[in-house]
């Protein structure tokens, strides 16, 4: 792989850090939950919302048709997300600019600081966008795998990345640099 080409992908997946680039004060921020039923499982720390489930948390908002939270002893565990498909929209920190995803599962693991998105997995941050099978995301490490597209009808089996030239520093919309002498 070019060296060029290598930069953009590492450029694009460090922007695309959920975990590590959400907005840092949704943490502190309530969580609120809507959901056709609820069932809540004490005694095995596990509670199921199903049917146009819809979950806040300060600038995070999650869309889906089922969601299985699992706790340990610690608190929460895991989570599992499916839909068709499990949206989500976060604010970036300390930017005016949000990350998408799109897929028909989305799991986090609390513990292992995992985040995998299954299933015609879609990222989007502001102009660039990644596409893929599935797009795991190790956030104690920052390491990004994407899958290209598997069995699915007209796609190439390959992995699809969109990334936008950003505007250079110091220049406004509509302005042109003048050319060196």
């Amino acid at each position: 792989m070019p060296d060029a080409l290598k930069f953009l992908l590492v450029s694009f997946f460090v922007g695309m850090s959920l975990p590590a680039m959400a907005e840092k004060a949704d943490r502190e921020k309530p969580v609120h939950l809507e959901a056709d039923n609820v069932t809540l499982d004490d005694i095995k720390k596990i509670s199921v919302f199903e049917g146009n489930v819809l979950l806040i948390q300060g600038t995070l908002m999650l869309r889906a048709d089922h969601v299985e939270a699992k706790q340990n002893g610690d608190g929460l565990q895991n989570v599992t997300a499916k839909g068709n498909p499990v949206s989500f929209r976060q604010k970036r920190d300390g930017v005016d600019e949000y990350i998408e995803g799109y897929a028909s599962e989305i799991e986090y693991d609390n513990v292992q600081s995992m985040l995998r998105l299954i299933g015609d997995a879609r990222l989007r941050k502001g102009g660039d966008e990644i596409r893929g099978a599935q797009i795991t995301y190790d956030a104690k490490t920052e390491f990004y795998k994407v899958i290209g597209q598997q069995g699915t009808s007209g796609a190439s089996g390959r992995v699809r990345v969109i990334i936008r030239p950003k505007p250079k520093a110091g220049l406004e919309k509509g302005e042109v640099q003048a050319p060196k002498p």
